[in-house]
């Protein structure tokens, strides 16, 4: 169940963050408060899933892959662009979670 909270976590990120962009620099009042509901729900998910996951291997995921699902979300909605190094820097982020999740010490607690 704790890793279904981190998802969840993740996903109120994305949401959150997206609604920050939306904001237009807290300009608009509808998504900020979505920001405010995002982030809340996120923290209160990652929270969650620390009764579980070990605390290095929960943030990391959580903060990675909201970086990454961030960054895609910028690529499919706003046409935002990433280079070769922005790229490279995804992968890397990702490729360091994944090590994370196999960790010996890790693997022994699911």
């Amino acid at each position: 169940m704790a890793y279904v909270y981190l998802f969840l976590g993740i996903v109120a990120e994305v949401f959150g963050t997206t609604m920050l962009k939306m904001s237009e620099g807290l300009s608009r009042v509808f998504p900020v408060l979505g920001g405010v509901v995002g982030f809340s729900s996120a923290l209160f998910f990652l929270a969650l899933s620390f009764q579980t996951i070990p605390l290095n291997v929960a943030y990391a995921t959580w903060a990675g892959v909201g970086t990454a699902g961030a960054a895609l979300v910028g690529l499919l909605i706003w046409k935002e662009n990433i280079n070769l190094v922005g790229l490279i820097g995804l992968i890397l982020i990702i490729g360091g979670i994944v090590l994370l999740n196999l960790s010996p010490g890790h693997a022994s607690k699911l």
